[in-house]
């Protein structure tokens, strides 16, 4: 006979206790408390542990201005029409230098605006009286960030004094456009990938870490998905909206439970458990690789609803709910009824047929 699915009594005909490879667990208190760990992201202390960085530190292929006052009316770089040379958009090379009329290659990379000023004045010093140098640093390529994803502008942001950390550098790209609650943060350094919530970087301020030229920086909507099959209001692969999804709402997502068609005693979550988690909802020892788990959720016991209310839902999660015997027995009577109906219209028929020729 036709039918959405299995029904309880094949579910329960896949248990390693029968015929299949499938621990079915009855969910209570037990199980949920075992089942309660969060989904686990966050930066790893490399990342954290990383100071902030000098605002004003000059580094290799960064850009930097000097500008030249000399003492004399005609200098080496100025002249009584011009008083101060301008040396501008001096860009430290890959060594860490930059190259100025008359001091030679100075090591740029690595200083502050003042300690490269008072390089180049000593240097200039030997050969012009008593120099006045000013230096700023006008250009950050040496130590930016890439941000894209759904950010307002995507793009590569240097490192300045005001966007040091990863709240700041999130801003200085237009902030996040996607719902707060279901934002996540990827930032890469190196080898080391790490993730985070948005909502967890206001609420743990340590853990808005210090940025480093060459981060990069990904921001996406939470992408976990589960399905829900069998007698609901509606069948649908759905995304997770929230951090945190129970079985009960879940179900109010698909317009809860057929109330012509389901049965409340058979809701069933399918999920492939990590071997950890198995051995600790099974109290045993010596399971190898992930293990096929089918919870039963029984909404009509006296705390089935609480069970359903406490059940985390997780990504990839298949949640299927089960007809009701009757439901089944009306189909098969109707199919019979049905095929009766249409052999009494026919041996009607033939009656009148023959009763015609006579």
């Amino acid at each position: 006979m036709p039918r959405p699915g299995p029904n309880s009594n094949e579910i329960f005909s896949g248990s390693v206790l029968r015929e299949g490879n499938a621990y079915v667990v009855a969910v209570g208190d037990r199980v949920n408390r075992a089942l309660d760990t969060p989904m686990a992201m966050g930066f790893s202390s490399s990342l954290r542990n990383a100071a902030l960085l000098g605002g004003d530190t000059i580094r290799t292929g960064d850009t930097v201005a000097v500008t030249v006052y000399e003492n004399v009316p005609e200098g080496l770089l100025t002249s009584s029409e011009t008083p101060g040379a301008q040396l501008t958009e001096l860009q430290v090379d890959s060594e860490g230098f930059i190259y100025v009329p008359f001091a030679g290659r100075v090591r740029a990379a690595g200083s502050s605006p003042e300690n490269l000023r008072a390089t180049i004045a000593n240097q200039l010093d030997q050969q012009t009286p008593d120099p006045q140098v000013y230096v700023s640093r006008t250009g950050g390529d040496g130590a930016s960030v890439s941000v894209v994803g759904a950010v307002g502008a995507q793009g590569v942001y240097p490192i300045t004094r005001p966007n040091r950390r990863l709240t700041a550098m999130l801003a200085t790209a237009g902030g996040v456009d996607i719902p707060t609650q279901t934002a996540m943060i990827t930032v890469s350094r190196g080898s080391i990938t790490d993730r985070i919530w948005l909502d967890d970087l206001f609420d743990h301020p340590e853990l808005d870490i210090a940025m480093r030229g060459g981060d990069r920086i990904y921001v996406e909507a939470d992408q976990r998905r589960y399905t829900v099959l069998g007698a609901t209001g509606d069948q649908a692969l759905i995304t997770f909206d929230r951090r945190e999804l129970t079985a009960i709402e879940a179900l109010a997502q698909v317009g809860g439970l057929d109330p012509t068609r389901a049965d409340p005693t058979g809701v069933f979550v399918f999920r492939d458990e990590p071997v950890e988690v198995a051995q600790r909802i099974l109290n045993q020892t010596g399971l190898v690789g992930d293990q096929r788990f089918v919870y039963v959720l029984d909404l009509t016991a006296p705390n089935g609803m609480f069970m359903a209310r406490d059940f985390q839902i997780r990504d990839g999660d298949t949640i299927y709910v089960t007809e009701a015997s009757s439901v089944a027995w009306n189909r098969q009577i109707s199919v019979i009824s049905g095929a009766l109906s249409a052999t009494g219209s026919a041996s009607a028929t033939l009656t009148r047929i023959r009763a015609a020729g006579e």
